[in-house]
């Protein structure tokens, strides 16, 4: 192995002369210690490299081992319940080692290399493979079905092919292209700045549902799509994505903790386990990758993280599964970018961040997609991409927030007065948007009934009105408006309290289907429509708000998935109410009007 010599130590970065023949991205092991490290910059013979462990007591003089290699992540059975650090070290195992603390240059492969999976061959000898064909299947967990893919850039004919219990490093397969033999474990390694590659992607035309109310009817997100979850301390981020990590309609979910804190990825190890995957009645866990890269880690690790959870990612999309990924919070990888620019003294861009940020940004959520993957049999696999950013303050004008909206469909606005007047989830319905609605509306409307979009459209206008109204009553009070501008506020009302509102702790209210959503937001507006029109047959406003059925329409949210027919039954209720009450006024005022006429005829008698 090829050595160069360390002349500078700055915290994360290292400065190495020696290192003539290396290459940008190329992966060094700093010091006899053996941290890893990674080259970011090369004039001469001299070489920057961001170190991803603690650089303390590491000083000039010491080697620097040249790998030659970029920044590799191993890929096979083993990945899923796997909790990995940012440069893929498995740290249930380390713990097993080492203790609670991960020793400096610990070197241990990401996929154990002492288990064996059941290999079972779904092609047979003599059979013409090429790239991303499936040559095998693993069961890894109950929910997820390991396929085992001929590598990029490999193919063949296959010469032997065996079913049986093998390690991830025994050969499973031979192949033989121009008289050279290749032969195929069922472990890959793939470096984590490549996107992997795919044959053609397709249009962002089917919905991600997440069980989230105020996400699945006005803000959805596709599968295959990209959102931004922007917000100031405390107003729900972690909480969102904790939600969209449980709940998702994805068949894997790689979650990356890059950088927040220790106790938030804690919540995430205690509570993964115990909950229950909607659709299987399994543990979550068996179909998580978690990468817990805690505030406390080394700064330069966060990159690696975020490109090791995505590569991970596009690995179980290229076998057709629909993955989802959770960056919290792409904020603090953008710190850890401007701390190593500012140590390799390039010029700044705004506010101290380096000025290719928006492109390091862009690079990784434009990973996301659709795609027709490679090979045979013909699949069809989604990433999708959601990342949290933590701007100073919630200031959605800080370069991060802004970098990420250039590349971003989906913008979920998080409000400290949302979170402050306990309305989680906290998103804003007047400053978020989604790009997908017009492109998944079809779907919506073939998982749901044919009005979901135009009901969506409907109850948002409703909350505009609601937005305008607000402005009047701060200034002149809401007696000086008129019954009708009233009714508005409480239609509104009703929706943002008995729809939008969700509690993520409640074990109901924490998941409502695309159905459920439906007939929620269906009845909400059912009963303003009513009450509009018992407004117009002259029943006093007063009235209108007193009635029982906006308590049962408040207390909708906790029905059961099985018990949605009541939904129904509430709908008739009002129906029955409203009928009530006009027949109750009508007949009211006809008995006024008989007695005005008796008053009337008994003095002209006494006249």
């Amino acid at each position: 192995m090829r050595k160069g010599e360390i002349v500078k130590v700055s915290g994360p970065l290292v400065v190495a002369k020696g290192m003539t023949g290396s290459k940008m991205y190329d992966v060094v092991r700093v010091s006899e210690e053996r941290l890893v490290g990674e080259i970011v910059g090369l004039a001469g013979d001299l070489a920057s490299i961001q170190v991803y462990e603690d650089t303390s007591g590491i000083g000039p003089g010491e080697p620097m081992y040249i790998t030659d290699e970029p920044l590799i992540v191993e890929l096979g059975p083993g990945l899923i319940e796997s909790i990995f650090d940012g440069i893929q070290r498995p740290l249930d195992i380390i713990k097993e080692n080492t203790g609670d603390y991960i020793t400096r240059g610990i070197e241990i492969p990401a996929l154990e290399r002492d288990k064996k999976w059941h290999f079972k061959p779904v092609v047979k000898s003599g059979a013409e493979v090429d790239p991303g064909d499936v040559i095998g299947e693993v069961q890894e967990t109950k929910l997820v079905v390991h396929k085992i893919l001929v590598p990029p850039g490999v193919r063949g004919k296959i010469k032997s092919i065996k079913e049986g219990e093998f390690l991830v490093t025994d050969v499973v397969c031979t192949l033989e292209h121009e008289k050279e033999k290749v032969e195929m474990t069922m472990l890959q390694r793939w470096p984590v700045r490549i996107p992997r590659p795919y044959q053609e992607r397709l249009a962002p035309s089917l919905t991600l549902s997440t069980g989230q109310r105020v996400i699945d009817t006005f803000f959805p997100i596709a599968k295959g799509g990209t959102a931004c979850c922007p917000g100031p301390f405390g107003s729900g981020k972690t909480v969102i994505l904790h939600q969209f990590a449980k709940w998702a309609d994805a068949e894997i979910i790689v979650y990356i903790g890059c950088g927040e804190r220790g106790n938030e990825m804690t919540d995430v190890l205690l509570e993964f386990p115990k909950l229950k995957d909607p659709r299987s009645g399994e543990s979550l866990m068996k179909r998580t990758v978690l990468i817990a890269n805690t505030s406390n880690m080394p700064v330069a690790a966060r990159e690696a993280s975020v490109y090791t959870g995505i590569t991970i990612a596009e690995y179980f999309r290229d076998m057709g599964y629909s993955v989802a990924v959770m960056a919290d919070s792409t904020s603090r990888w953008a710190e850890a970018m401007r701390e190593i620019s500012g140590r390799l003294e390039e010029m700044p861009g705004e506010e101290g961040y380096p000025a290719y940020l928006a492109a390091r940004v862009s690079s990784f959520y434009e990973r996301a997609g659709r795609v027709k993957t490679l090979g045979k049999p013909a699949r069809e696999g989604a990433l999708t991409v959601v990342g949290a950013v933590s701007p100073p303050g919630g200031d959605l004008s800080d370069p991060v927030v802004q970098a990420t909206l250039r590349v971003v469909k989906v913008f979920w606005s998080l409000e400290d007065k949302l979170a402050y007047q306990r309305h989680f989830p906290a998103i804003s319905w007047l400053n978020s948007y989604s790009l997908y609605i017009d492109d998944v509306s079809d779907d919506l409307n073939k998982k749901t009934e044919k009005d979901f979009t135009n009901l969506s459209r409907e109850a948002m206008k409703l909350l505009e009105e609601e937005a305008e109204l607000q402005e009047i009553v701060r200034l002149i009070g809401v007696d000086a408006l008129s019954p009708e501008d009233r009714l508005v506020l409480e239609g509104a009302r009703s929706i943002r309290e008995d729809f939008l509102h969700q509690n993520a702790f409640h074990e109901i209210d924490t998941y409502a289907s695309l159905k459920k959503q439906h007939k929620m937001l269906a009845l909400c507006m059912f009963n303003y429509d009513k009450a509009r029109e018992a407004l117009k047959r002259g029943v006093a406003f007063d009235d209108i708000v007193k009635m029982d059925m906006w308590n049962k329409i408040a207390r909708m949210k906790y029905l059961e998935e099985s018990g949605m027919e009541k939904i129904d039954t509430i709908r008739d209720e009002v129906t029955a109410d409203f009928d009530r009450l006009i027949k109750g006024d009508a007949t009211d005022k006809e008995t006024g009007r008989q007695g005005d006429n008796e008053t009337t005829k008994r003095k002209g008698d006494e006249r």
